[in-house]
């Protein structure tokens, strides 16, 4: 365990001028009301937020940053309030320690609401003051380094989490050597045995690995110093979850990862960048389309460097990144470069306009309510790769890999993106779901009258274009709905001799509004239009809150205690819905386990389908509908894959012998060999939950000359 000492010490060999008082305070009283607290490693508690206090003077950060980070938990899980710790040490500490601290204390209907309330939180204290995440992340990296301590599917959800929110976050601030780190213990976590066959072909020839490694740089290093090029030359493996990525990506086996080893070389200049690239083309031929400047055209977060890839010693293609040594620190701490000691509390103007998105993406997120929907779309602001195209003006615009003329549109403006009808590119018209290219000069052409089309989230790939589309849509929905709501509900109050419009404007359909959780009639009205809500549940309602309906005998025993036979489960459970017709969407054929959502359909009853499915993050969230796997069910459930392999005598046979081992049953079948002598084979199986499947698929892998196994929908 670090010591405070330590900490102290570090942060005055890098500050000397540092008010280390306040550090030493924070110590203390963490060290008073942590007292007695356990972590689940048996240590002490005050451990993890001195782990903590260590990382944050290992990124360099100010001395406010170090106390806030050794009192980051004190407000959840100790008796310490806001008001304390305000008192105690200012208000900005406060401010930071409010900012990371979870919603744990607060009521929510499902963890996963609280989880979603907890990011935008620490969101919008993000975009406020950026150590707040600085912080977050460090308290991340010291919890996935003890994360053997919790129960399996503990450690699979934050696993999960830090994967999907953790780390791309920690990419978009630059600070790479966190992001590695969390993406290869997520990794270890949630594919523990692809982690560790990956690991094992790692180390098997890594003392020949070491000595080609130490070959190469030589070559490097003399053809630097040969040309007068002052110069440290650095080779590397690449990280676990990072080949893993590219085996999946590119659909290639271990061996075929050709750029395992990467080397960097660092120097003082920029122009010694560009000639020391010129020296390396001279030693081995690059390989085409595989160069980028990013010190011409930086990454959203600051990245700068030159990537070759060439064809190095014994033919062997080798990945070299060339940057002068800032580039190099700022590769390495991102954000925290530019949020050190030297510039206490403010960021030079280059590094605010940089970091930008993380306003962006507060306000992208402001107005999504529905957690599943907040937290894919949070996925989806926190995209790795980005494009980089011009304006008319020739103002240059960031947007994510495949982002499409109506992206752009939409960043311009909503009423750009609204009322778009075509575009050029590069002077030339193009359709409206080009895949835009980094250095495209893109106009927008738009007509006053024109509204988004439906068919646009085919393609869209921000969060912004996404919800706007959906906001048009949705208020679209709403009028037809509301008209639909309304004569269904003139039609069926008309059968009983009843005014439907009089009632609507009593005080007790004003309760019956409230009684549904709606905030006026019109919104009751809208959901029965959706298929949310019924006449009868309104009927049923007001029968026990007007005299009228009371004494209408006839309505109440017709609308109210009409005893409908209850359907047998399909394995699915609609919340608040006893008999109501569901069937699975066959885009993403989900089984137990997988975390679901439920689709009104008009006419068809509720359609289910994976969260994650992309036809269902296209559909409106006004006819979401809550539903959970039913505890009771055994079926079996279609589930698609696909098996990539090589041509062999026997393998269907020993692919059907792991599947029938597995308890599987193959429902239908697919094979297609291909002039290269592999093998495509689609299947659909009959598989009874995620867990089921997943030892399928693991079980498959292990087939001879099976190359990749992958789950489709």
């Amino acid at each position: 365990m670090i010591r405070i000492n330590d900490i102290v010490d570090r942060v005055m060999e890098y500050n000397p001028g540092a008010n280390v008082d306040i550090i030493e305070r924070a110590y203390v009283y963490s060290a008073r009301v942590h007292l007695g607290q356990m972590r689940l490693s048996g240590e002490p508690y005050l451990s993890h937020p001195l782990e903590v206090a260590g990382i944050l003077s290992e990124m360099k950060l100010d001395e406010e940053s170090i106390a806030a980070g050794l009192l980051h938990d004190v407000i959840e899980d100790t008796k310490a309030t806001p008001e304390e710790i305000e008192d105690f040490f200012g208000f900005e500490i406060k401010h930071i320690v409010s900012g990371v601290t979870k919603l744990s204390k607060l009521p929510f209907s499902s963890s996963e609401a609280r989880q979603a309330e907890s990011i935008r939180k620490m969101l919008l204290a993000m975009a406020d003051d950026i150590r707040v995440i600085l912080i977050k992340l460090a308290d991340r990296l010291h919890n996935m380094k003890t994360l053997q301590f919790h129960k399996e599917n503990k450690r699979r959800a934050i696993a999960k989490e830090t994967m999907d929110i953790y780390a791309p976050i920690s990419a978009r601030l630059g600070i790479y050597w966190i992001k590695n780190e969390l993406e290869d213990m997520s990794f270890r976590y949630l594919q523990p045995d692809e982690y560790e066959r990956i690991d094992r072909m790692i180390n098997k020839d890594i003392a020949e690995r070491e000595k080609y490694i130490k070959e190469v740089k030589s070559y490097i290093k003399k053809k630097m110093d040969d040309s007068g090029l002052v110069s440290e030359v650095l080779g590397r493996h690449k990280h676990i979850s990072s080949i893993h990525q590219k085996m999946v990506q590119q659909n290639l086996s271990f061996e075929e990862v050709y750029d395992i080893i990467a080397f960097r070389i660092i120097l003082e200049t920029i122009p010694k960048c560009y000639e020391a690239l010129g020296l390396v083309h001279s030693l081995w031929k690059p390989i085409a389309k595989k160069f980028k400047d990013y010190i011409g055209v930086p990454k959203a977060n600051m990245y700068q460097s030159l990537h070759t890839t060439v064809v190095g010693p014994y033919g062997e293609r080798i990945e070299i990144q060339i940057r002068t040594r800032e580039m190099d620190q700022v590769a390495k701490s991102g954000i925290a470069a530019h949020w050190g000691y030297k510039e206490g509390k403010r960021m030079d103007n280059q590094a605010s306009e940089k970091f930008a998105w993380i306003q962006n993406l507060v306000e992208n997120q402001a107005e999504f309510l529905d957690p599943q929907e907040f937290l894919e779309n949070v996925r989806i602001d926190l995209f790795p790769d980005e494009v980089y195209v011009f304006t008319p003006q020739g103002e240059i615009k960031s947007l994510p890999k495949g982002a499409t003329p109506v992206d752009f549109a939409y960043m311009i403006h909503s009423e750009v993106g609204n009322q778009c009808t075509g575009a050029k590119v590069n002077g030339r018209m193009v359709p409206l779901k080009y895949e835009m290219q980094t250095g495209n000069i893109v106009e927008i052409i738009t007509s006053k009258g024109s509204h988004p089309s439906k068919d646009w989230l085919n393609f869209v790939k921000t969060v912004k274009a996404r919800s706007r589309i959906r906001q048009w849509i949705k208020i679209q929905e709403k009028k037809r709905s509301l008209s639909l709501g309304r004569e269904m509900c003139e039609k069926t109050f008309r059968k009983h001799k009843l005014n439907f419009n009089a009632l609507v404007k009593t005080e007790e359909m004003r309760e019956v509004v409230s009684h549904f959780g709606f905030k006026t009639v019109d919104d009751l009205i809208a959901s029965v239009g959706y298929g949310k809500t019924t006449p009868v549940q309104i009927a049923r309602r007001l029968a026990l809150k007007t005299e009228t309906l009371d004494a209408d005998e006839s309505l109440f025993n017709k609308l109210v205690s009409r005893v409908r036979k209850k359907k047998p489960t399909v394995g699915v459970v609609v919340k608040g819905v006893d008999d109501m017709l569901v069937k699975f969407g066959k885009c993403c054929q989900p089984v137990p386990g997988d975390v679901i959502t439920g689709y009104i359909t008009r006419g068809y009853g509720v359609t289910i389908h994976r969260t994650n499915c992309v036809n269902a993050l296209k559909m409106s969230p006004e006819r979401r509908i809550d539903v959970e796997w039913s505890l009771e069910t055994r079926e079996s459930y279609p589930v698609k894959i696909r098996i990539n392999s090589l041509d062999r005598v026997g393998l269907l046979a020993d692919m059907a012998a792991t599947i029938s081992k597995n308890n599987a049953n193959i429902l239908s079948l697919n094979t297609q060999t291909k002039d290269d002598l592999t093998v495509d084979s689609i299947l659909t199986l009959g598989i009874v939950s995620t867990v089921h499947l997943e030892k399928v698929l693991l079980d498959l892998k292990k087939i001879k000359y099976v190359q990749s196994v992958q789950r489709l929908g």
